[in-house]
């Protein structure tokens, strides 16, 4: 198994990956994790990564609930609708 590991660490990962493996981790609240996805790609890249997944997570979640992608941000985010 440590084999396994090692080659994964060695393989690049792309942004979305990396996006994906930190967002996952921090709501596990897994620090090494969040740490070992944090250090694939950089802050710039990872930053635009979490932007991306938080806006197709959103457009998801609006189409399911059948609502505005802009209740919908607002309802994750505990704020009140406008």
């Amino acid at each position: 198994m440590p084999e396994r590991r090692a080659s994964r660490e060695r393989r690049a990962h792309n942004l979305f990956e990396a996006a994906a493996a930190y967002v996952a981790a921090r709501v596990e609240d897994d620090q090494d994790r969040i740490e070992e996805a944090a250090s694939w790609v950089s802050p710039e890249a990872l930053s635009f990564g979490v932007s991306e997944l938080a806006c197709r997570a959103v457009v998801a979640l609006a189409r399911e609930r059948d609502e505005s992608p802009a209740a919908v941000a607002r309802d994750l985010l505990g704020l009140p609708v406008s």
